[in-house]
């Protein structure tokens, strides 16, 4: 596939046309690179990039902005990629409104209760598509999307930046939302997202990455072996269709304490009301932060396999770990293998669910004159 690093506007929704992954070499360090990805059924491109710094490769669709492939060093210096997706445009078309792997997830990440909110006196309706709920930004979300796509370059990183336009009404939600998402991989080997976000008219926002890792490399099996340690006391208990119930609660005593380190899989099957809602966890976490929208370290991830560790920093205020519950053997991803129960945990950096809500809970509300801008790192290293 012929490639360069010419950006391309394109919007568009169902598929007639797909490419496999490229089997080229290894990109030298710090380089960009473009290749046609395949088309959409009304026509529209869909185009890949990728990055890298000589040791780690990230490749990007223009696509849902999605992440496909990310290429990390383990502990012998053999590159894997440790995170889920498919090879194809169509199967990501066809089968990922349900997994959302690797995608930008927007205007509202996570649930909100009933679809419903009311923002200065006047209520909103948006789409119902998670049991009673409205799910990452509903039928059509970010991650469906089309984004344009601009290389960039810094010093000591190469990047991506995306930009969408959402207008207003778009799945009801108020306010054309002008949206641009920035990737950054830098020569240290973390990859830094960027979110950027401003509107004409009041509305709420919650913009998150939706990737799925397994340190192992994808396609290797449960992840239940990785040890995982978050900087969070407490967390948000959900009812029966996974809203939060309103009041934060302590993790100590409870399997949601990974204050120390301990295997996600450790204690996933106890008799605990909460996993047993959620068939293993897919809980927000509230982040401890020295002062509001401080750049602080979420999670500490390693997997004792590869020895790839892996530390995700935010300024989000929460992250919502999700153990893949619902992977079900139905899905077959980049390498071949079908995807399980546990092949993979996810880390979505956040504002709480149903946030709209809930008023004790930080706002999710944008003003015009007023900007969204939230920054999450994953650095990646051995031990």
């Amino acid at each position: 596939m012929r490639k360069s690093i010419v950006a391309v506007t394109a919007v568009g929704s169902a598929l007639i046309v797909s490419a496999p992954p490229s089997s080229a070499a290894p990109s030298a360090e710090g380089s960009i690179t473009k290749e046609a990805f395949g088309k959409l059924a009304d026509g529209t491109k869909v185009d890949r990039y990728t990055l890298t710094n000589g040791r780690t490769r990230v490749r990007i669709l223009t696509y849902g902005g999605i992440i496909q492939t990310l290429e990390v060093p383990d502990r012998h210096g053999h590159r894997g990629n440790v995170v889920l997706g498919f090879r194809t445009l169509k199967d990501y078309v066809d089968k990922n409104g349900g997994p959302y792997f690797g995608a930008l997830i927007g205007r509202y990440a996570n649930r909100i209760a009933k679809g419903r909110f009311t923002l200065d006196g006047k209520t909103y309706q948006l789409a119902i598509n998670n049991g009673p709920n409205s799910l990452h930004g509903g039928l059509k979300g970010f991650n469906t999307k089309v984004w344009k796509a601009e290389p960039v370059r810094g010093k000591d990183s190469v990047g991506l930046r995306l930009t969408y336009t959402s207008v207003d009404g778009e799945e009801h939600y108020p306010g054309t939302l002008k949206t641009t998402v920035t990737y950054t991989l830098t020569r240290k080997n973390a990859l830094q997202i960027g979110y950027h976000a401003t509107t004409d008219k009041a509305t709420i926002v919650n913009l998150t990455n939706h990737s799925y890792f397994n340190l192992a490399g994808e396609g290797s099996g449960v992840a239940y072996d990785h040890r995982l340690q978050l900087n969070a006391d407490r967390y948000t208990p959900v009812d029966d269709t996974s809203i939060p119930l309103g009041p934060i609660a302590s993790v100590k005593g409870t399997p949601f304490d990974f204050i120390s380190p301990h295997a996600i899989g450790e204690r996933i099957r106890d008799n605990d009301p909460q996993l047993l809602i959620g068939h293993g966890y897919d809980h927000n976490y509230v982040l401890n932060k020295p002062k509001p929208n401080a750049l602080t370290l979420a999670a500490k991830v390693t997997d004792p396999r590869s020895g790839r560790v892996m530390e995700a920093s935010t300024t989000q205020p929460g992250v919502q770990l999700y153990t893949a519950n619902f992977l079900d053997g139905t899905l077959v991803g980049t390498s071949g293998h079908a995807y399980r129960q546990g092949d993979a945990f996810c880390l979505e950096t956040q504002h709480f669910p149903d946030s709209p809500n809930k008023p004790n809970f930080p706002s999710t509300v944008l003003r015009p004159g007023q900007a969204f801008d939230a920054t999450t790192v994953y650095a990646f290293s051995t031990k």
